[in-house]
């Protein structure tokens, strides 16, 4: 279970989250929902170390993680699939899905089983294993964003906006996918944070508002 407490966070002199509190308990599917700019993507980033807090706290099962940096939360099992994706082009797919899980230190049987399970839960992208990184469309790169998270996010995986620009074809692949991953990791926090609350249609467990950087509704 990971927990924030009253975090505050800000960018270039703005106060971008003001005092959230908030519980990712496991086997939970939390969809975060707000306008651009009203702070979800800063929320993640703050969650996975990557964003400094000016005040609060953040814990996993009881260990905080306030000071950690994103290293050390990834090696506590926590995947995070960035809006932009940020795939390496000069990789493979397979590569870019390895990755993780090597810097790591994962074993090689290890990262084998994990492989294995993403190409379960996206099959999609076996086909797509030895393709360029920089070959791969908006969508695609999407997909294999969501594969490379699934790979190390057993404890918790967060996905940053996943539905948008995703043709509706590839919008039901991403959603089934997820479907897959509840089957296969059902104790798994999977958090989800998009502007169009209809693009979540019947995915979350909870639907949480965030407005100007507070969680103002949690439902």
């Amino acid at each position: 279970m990971l927990k924030i407490n009253k975090i505050n966070v800000d960018l270039a002199g703005n106060h971008i989250l003001r005092d959230v509190t908030a519980t990712f308990e496991g086997a939970r599917t939390i969809g975060i929902v707000g306008r651009n700019g009203a702070g979800k993507t800063t929320l993640l980033r703050t969650i996975m170390g990557l964003t400094k807090i000016r005040s609060g706290e953040i814990s996993l099962d009881g260990t905080d993680l306030t000071s950690q940096p994103g290293h050390v939360r990834a090696a506590l099992h926590i995947g995070y699939a960035p809006e932009d994706r940020v795939i390496f082009p000069t990789m493979t797919v397979e590569e870019n899905l390895r990755l993780p899980c090597q810097v790591q230190g994962m074993s090689a049987t290890q990262i084998d089983q994990r492989l294995a399970t993403v190409l379960k839960v996206v099959p999609q992208l076996e086909p797509m294993l030895a393709r360029s990184g920089s070959a791969l469309s908006g969508g695609q790169g999407k997909m294999v964003a969501l594969g490379r998270a699934v790979m190390i996010g057993t404890r918790m995986l967060m996905l940053d906006e996943p539905f948008q620009g995703l043709a509706p074809k590839l919008a039901m692949e991403y959603t089934e996918a997820l479907a897959r991953l509840k089957e296969i990791q059902p104790d798994v926090c999977v958090v989800i944070t998009e502007s169009n609350i209809k693009l979540l249609g019947s995915i979350p467990d909870q639907v949480w508002t965030i407005e100007r950087g507070s969680i103002a509704l949690n439902t």
